[in-house]
């Protein structure tokens, strides 16, 4: 019988995929705050209408950019947790999915223990079973 079981990615931190990372959440980060932006011009473009409700329209809008606001808040604390991390640090990336065979008499904790593929630079450096 075959399964399908998830596994960590993890990458190791090294200055090229520490300066990677930081970029990414940098670009995240102008993007939320571009659209936390593009929210409120919307707001106010609508509350400026008349037959509309001004508090829901405030209230509806308001969420979306407290959504985003907290998203931002989320990736500076990434941010800074990144600055601390030493390198060669092993940080959870991703999850994929891979399929196991599981045959009668197989110990349950040796097929579902969790291993992880550990990523370097772009290349796979071990895989942990």
């Amino acid at each position: 019988m075959q399964i399908i079981k998830k596994v960590p990615v993890k990458q190791v931190l090294t200055e090229s995929s520490k300066a990677s990372m930081q970029e990414q959440f940098d670009k995240r980060k102008s993007q939320l705050d571009q659209e936390c932006q593009q929210l409120s011009f919307e707001k106010r473009k609508i509350e400026a209408k008349q037959n509309i409700s001004k508090e829901d329209v405030s209230k509806r809008f308001q969420k979306e950019i407290d959504k985003r606001k907290e998203k931002i808040r989320w990736i500076d604390y990434q941010l800074e947790q990144l600055d601390v991390l030493p390198l060669g640090s092993e940080i959870t990336e991703d999850e994929v999915e891979t399929i196991v065979h599981v045959e009668e008499g197989d110990i349950w904790n040796d097929v579902s223990s969790t291993g992880a593929i550990i990523v370097q630079d772009g290349k796979v450096i071990r895989i942990d079973r």
